[in-house]
């Protein structure tokens, strides 16, 4: 499953962004909102590849939300709103010239996003494909 390991790939340089300490210099900011976004980005998508491969037919042309409410109702995600969230921080992502968001973003994604970044991953893996 090609965008699962797209993902996972994101997912590790994401992790890089834990050995980075305030205050950040603006080219390295840039750089951690910029792997958040890559990284959210291949999750929705493996999300995506994952339910179709699993047979919903209604996640062929979902955008990110409706991706994410269906995995919500399939069990793939545990919490919708965290992931609504972290849609909100993507999507703010485009302010990220504001110094303010953009430390926010690497604020929020060292705190939260990216452990569920992980248990998307244990998830799909045990649950979703087939190895």
């Amino acid at each position: 499953m090609k965008k699962f390991e797209n993902f996972q790939s994101a997912l590790r340089n994401l992790e890089e962004i834990r050995k980075c300490k305030e205050p950040y210099e603006t080219i390295v900011l840039t750089g951690q909102v910029a792997l958040f976004e890559i990284c959210f980005e291949q999750s929705w998508k493996a999300m995506k590849e994952a339910l179709e491969y699993n047979g919903y037919d209604e996640s062929r042309t979902g955008s990110p939300r409706s991706i994410l409410k269906l995995a919500y109702q399939a069990g793939m995600i545990d919490d919708e709103e965290l992931w609504i969230e972290a849609l909100a921080s993507r999507n703010n992502e485009f302010h990220a010239y504001n110094e303010g968001i953009a430390v926010k973003i690497v604020s929020e994604t060292k705190a939260k996003y990216i452990d569920m970044f992980e248990a998307l991953e244990e998830k799909i893996k045990s649950n979703w494909i087939s190895v």
